[in-house]
């Protein structure tokens, strides 16, 4: 074992000091911080002149309304309609000390039309808000000539379906639909992952074969531990990335979603989706899964990468890899509608597909048996992968010229000593 941990040792090394997986890797979560940064800055440099929104009620009956109504990014003022109030606030807009005003009236009442006054017409989201505001207030005042307030504001905040299990053990559904969103993000990250990682481990043992290096390597290094340890180094690397970058998104969002919130109160709920992240246990299967799935996904691209002479030679036949693969994000948006149906239970069984199906149905309220029944079925598909991949790699990793075909490949493992 002491060649497989230099060759990983050398294999880690080698990739942390590249420069590029010094950039990819502060890469993410710099954007992320980014843009926090720049939301943080542009709400920062909004004057009271943005926030500040005179408003103008002819009707008489729709001040409070709008205003208990507009984000609370917006400071609503009451207006008084006398001509001396009203050419104050218009002086106002014209000497730019606010950005406009906004004018109720009877018409509004009636088709839900109200006016801004300024400098320039507010932006799109800004227009949006108002406009909710004002025709939702429209509606409350027309309803409840006919029913009490708060029957309009139930069936004005749209209504809602409420859900009741018939099961003691189904998880809450706001948890649940977070649950799977948060899956979908893991899977989606997953996919990436193993997809660039196991090309990764392609790539640098046909680098290795085309230059003629392995042949000096396998000297002194037998073929399945310069196998073995490129897979593990290669691994190392890809959790390293990958820790960094779960490390810089719970910073961001334990410090920097509340430095956000601070410059835009209208984000405020997004603080209360924090309890519904993935607890220690849903890291833990998102780690194991992705190891497990990197294993397993590696092993073929090292197999595929010892078959090749030629780099175009890899890229085609890397392709029923790749679908491997692939073939889950297929069925990702059945799997969102319904984590439990036959089909999502079946596809997060079969051992290529569960790094990136299971973690998104266990969030779902998936039962933990299936998680580890689908960790037993790929520990053993890895098992009879890597045997098969390594007396490939044994052949293969010294052979130039032609591909082999499938009956060669076949022979390669029957006779590989």
């Amino acid at each position: 074992m002491r060649n497989v941990f230099v060759v990983i040792r050398r294999e880690y090394i080698y990739r942390v000091r590249n420069r590029w997986f010094i950039v990819g890797t502060l890469a993410l979560p710099a954007a992320i911080l980014g843009v926090i940064a720049l939301s943080a800055m542009s709400e920062a440099r909004r004057s009271n002149r943005d926030r500040v929104l005179p408003i103008i009620d002819h009707s008489g009956v729709l001040y409070d309304l709008v205003a208990g109504r507009l984000p609370s990014s917006f400071e609503p003022e009451r207006v008084a309609t006398t001509p001396e109030a009203l050419e104050e606030v218009a002086e106002r807009a014209r000497e730019r000390t606010i950005s406009g005003y906004l004018v109720l009236d009877a018409e509004t009442l009636t088709s839900g039309k109200a006016t801004f006054h300024g400098d320039h017409a507010p932006r799109t989201l800004t227009r949006i808000r108002m406009q909710q505001a004002v025709v939702r207030s429209a509606l409350q005042v027309r309803l409840s000539a006919t029913d009490s307030g708060a029957q309009v504001e139930d069936l004005l905040s749209g209504g809602e379906i409420d859900f009741e299990s018939v099961s003691d053990e189904a998880p809450e559904e706001g948890a649940r639909e977070i649950g799977m969103a948060v899956g979908f993000a893991g899977a989606m990250v997953l996919y990436m992952v193993i997809l660039i990682y196991g090309m990764m481990v392609m790539r640098s043992v046909l680098e290795e074969k085309t230059s003629r290096v392995v042949e000096v390597i396998i000297s002194s290094v037998r073929p399945w531990e310069l196998m073995l340890g490129k897979i593990l180094g290669v691994g190392a690397v890809a959790l390293t990335q990958v820790g960094i970058w779960a490390l810089a998104v719970t910073l961001l969002l334990t410090v920097g979603l509340p430095y956000l919130i601070a410059f835009r109160p209208e984000l405020g709920n997004a603080s209360e989706l924090l309890q519904y992240l993935p607890a220690v246990g849903a890291l833990v299967i998102f780690v194991a899964f992705f190891i497990l799935g990197y294993l397993l996904f590696s092993s073929l691209y090292a197999a595929v990468a010892a078959m090749c002479s030629t780099e175009e030679e890899a890229q085609q036949t890397q392709f029923p890899v790749t679908l491997l693969v692939m073939i889950p994000i297929f069925f990702m948006s059945s799997i969102m509608e319904d984590p439990n149906s036959t089909l999502s239970t079946v596809l997060s069984l079969v051992p290529f597909f569960s790094p990136i199906v299971m973690l998104p149905r266990y969030l779902g309220g998936a039962p933990l048996w299936q998680v580890g029944l689908s960790m037993v079925f790929m520990v053993i598909t890895i098992g009879g992968v890597a045997w098969v991949a390594g007396r490939i790699y044994r052949v293969g990793i010294l052979m130039q010229g032609k591909r082999p075909t499938l009956p060669e490949l076949w022979r390669w493992v029957k006779e590989a000593g």
